[in-house]
């Protein structure tokens, strides 16, 4: 068993001032979106401005925000949030969807793809090999909050985790970190650095992501509101169903379609 890294959620007090880990990496996320958008530009991988895809994340940090916080909301914990209406806007304490998450980006780049005359599909190719390093980045906050804890575990790298009780846990957040993080990208930055059909970028993201997840959320904690659900999966997983189909149909309706030029 390895001791928690107990850290202080708080990165930075000053007077009533308070700075959280969690923001930071929110902060670090958008800051590699936008490190990489601009590596992609230069290579000339969209035919976009430096200045108009600075437009483009800003409509994406409305959509991941917005989205995530009302994903959670209404995915996981609905009457916890009309009974403490407050709570809604207390993002620093984490209660992040990424599903509601990449609803709001889906939607930011509709919008943002409409005002350019570009296709949905071709602002999303051109994203998605962007956010999984984010991803991973809001895996570490998760961690650093002692938060979404992994389900009891005996491995080696077992943790206890404060608030979770005295029994070992899979460091969930560090194994979502990796795979729908780390790996994710690796493999989306190598796919996207060919030619590919419109939208085959995008197909690749949501299977990959979807099938990470679903396999994580096998050692993550099932939220104690919610548990298990139909077929011994939990919300996690059943939202992830959705992504990994509409991510295979994707992929075999962009087969047909010419390369990118």
């Amino acid at each position: 068993m390895i001791p928690f890294p107990e850290i202080n959620p708080v990165a930075i007090e000053i007077g009533p001032l308070k700075v959280h880990w969690y923001g930071l990496m929110y902060l670090l996320a958008f800051a590699l979106v936008w490190i990489l958008g601009r590596y992609r530009i230069k290579k000339g991988m969209i035919d976009l401005t430096q200045q108009r895809f600075e437009d483009l994340i800003f409509y994406g940090v409305l959509g991941v925000i917005a989205g995530g916080r009302l994903g959670y909301i209404l995915f996981y914990q609905p009457s916890f949030y009309l009974s403490h209406p407050l709570e809604i806007f207390s993002v620093w304490d984490g209660g992040m969807s990424f599903h509601g998450g990449l609803i709001g980006v889906l939607l930011a780049m509709y919008l943002f793809g409409r005002k350019e005359g570009k296709t949905f599909f071709e602002v999303a190719d051109f994203i998605a090999p962007l956010v999984p390093l984010g991803l991973a980045c809001g895996r570490l906050g998760n961690f650093i909050n002692g938060e979404l804890w992994g389900r009891p575990a005996d491995v080696p790298w077992a943790m206890i985790f404060p608030g979770a009780g005295n029994i070992p846990r899979h460091p969930s957040q560090l194994y979502q970190m990796l795979l729908e993080g780390i790996l994710l990208f690796i493999i989306l930055w190598f796919f996207s650095s060919k030619k590919r059909p419109v939208g085959q970028v995008s197909a690749v993201f949501l299977m990959g992501y979807g099938v990470f997840r679903f396999i994580a959320e096998y050692t993550r904690e099932p939220d104690s509101y919610l548990g298990i659900l139909a077929l011994g999966f939990s919300m996690g997983q059943w939202l992830s169903i959705p992504m990994i189909l509409a991510g295979i149909w994707l992929y075999a309706n962009s087969t047909r379609k010419p390369v990118n030029s």
